[in-house]
């Protein structure tokens, strides 16, 4: 978080109501005022991609065409950092100078979005944000759940017109599905990339594991090489762990909920733009859906640095040994883990030889695709028919993993 900012015009209101049982992200759209909203809304039990991306983008995606069967609809994709990068920001600050520019520009008259909470610097607190300047108070990245889209009603109480969302795939989705009927004139949605998340109390534990003065963690990142990154606020050298010696086993089951076991959307498909990492190796990573992206990026103008991408190595293997974990994990047993001898040796080897680049990005899709798909059938067999959607069973049937009897929508 960058220091020393001006007293913030942050607007935090006081979110009522409470998450819905089961298969929930608390999103926001159970607080709002029509309670039945969820059901038309939730990613978790009937969505329909291809319409919402037919509706927002113009057409499907289009798995024959570049990438877009791996990364959904896309009008240009880019390897980018903002210079000079944002102070505080978690990687470069595009996210929140998209935001930013929207309201210099007049564009909008808010941005929905998540600012820390301030007890606790990694509680997500949703926020209505009407300055630019504001935005800088936004930056980096939150654990836990934060119900941004209860902040709808009073955005429009407000008397906000054309708002901007920043928010994770399933925020977005049910964002799309309720567009038409929350009367905004216009709404642009920037989206992240999104896969596990936990609640802020869990986070604190994993910190507990990861060094013995958590309290000073101010920066924390999963980087395209396989690393950790550490930063401190006592004074302390940044510190890199690579991700093989994470203690991953010492996390409790349920650590990640169901929910993000079953994401079927990592890429966040039916935002205007979504600004993540996992594809810029070691850069940012933009994917220009529709012309409404394009619009907000051009705001950036020759802030934005670009550089080609890349794409190296082969995720064959990575993919298949999470694979037979994730059937071992589905299946109760406890996971196989690699000798101790062994992991400086692959720790080393990961970054030099492992996908990186479009090829990491395109591995991680497929194992979010393969992960929905087995514990789904584990925990919720019944909700396969509705919960996933076709680009997923596209993803993962390069892995052997096609639908059984009943598990799609025609087979009822």
């Amino acid at each position: 978080m960058p220091k020393d900012l001006p007293p913030a015009n942050l607007n935090a209101p006081d979110i009522g109501g409470a998450a819905r049982p089961g298969l929930c992200t608390d999103c926001g759209v159970s607080r709002i005022g029509d309670g039945r909203a969820c059901g038309r809304a939730c990613q978790f039990i009937q969505p329909d991609y291809e319409a919402e991306e037919r509706r927002v983008h113009g057409r499907v995606a289009d798995p024959d065409l570049g990438e877009e069967g791996f990364f959904g609809v896309t009008q240009q994709m880019l390897r980018a950092r903002l210079t000079p990068a944002a102070e505080g920001a978690q990687w470069s600050g595009i996210t929140t100078a998209l935001a930013a520019e929207l309201l210099r520009a007049g564009a909008v008259d808010a941005v929905l979005t998540v600012a820390p909470d301030p007890d606790d610097r990694w509680k997500p607190m949703p926020v209505i944000v009407t300055e630019p300047e504001d935005m800088a108070r936004c930056r980096g990245m939150r654990m836990g759940y934060g119900p941004t889209l209860a902040l709808l009603e009073p955005a429009a109480a407000a008397g906000h017109k054309r708002i901007a969302l920043i928010g994770i795939p399933c925020q977005v989705y049910a964002l799309r599905a309720l567009e038409e009927e929350l009367g905004f004139e216009r709404i642009y949605v920037i989206g992240t990339p999104c896969s596990d998340n936990t609640t802020t109390e869990n986070f604190h534990d994993f910190l507990a594991l990861l060094d013995d003065k958590p309290d000073t963690v101010s920066y924390l990142e999963f980087r395209a090489d396989y690393r950790v990154e550490l930063r401190f606020d006592d004074g302390r050298p940044t510190r890199v762990v690579p991700f093989l010696k994470l203690p991953i086993s010492k996390l409790p089951p349920d650590f990640f909920p169901m929910t993000c076991k079953t994401c079927v959307d990592y890429t966040n498909r039916l935002a205007d733009i979504t600004v993540g990492y996992m594809g810029g190796d070691g850069d940012q990573w933009v994917i220009v859906r529709n012309e409404r992206g394009a619009e907000m990026l051009a705001h950036l103008g020759d802030r934005l640095a670009t550089a080609p991408l890349t794409d190296k190595g082969k995720r064959d293997g990575a993919v298949k040994g999470f694979l037979a974990n994730t059937e071992r994990a589905a299946g109760g047993l406890p996971l196989r883990s690699m000798p101790d001898w062994a992991r400086p040796i692959v720790a080393f080897l990961q970054p030099r030889i492992g996908p990186r680049g479009l090829e990491f990005a395109r591995a991680r899709v497929e194992m979010k695709a393969i992960e929905t798909v087995l514990h789904l059938r584990r925990a919720h067999p019944a909700k396969m028919k509705n919960m996933v959607p076709d680009h997923v069973w596209r993803l993962a049937a390069r892995y052997g993993l096609t639908p059984e009897a009943g598990e799609r929508r025609e087979d009822v």
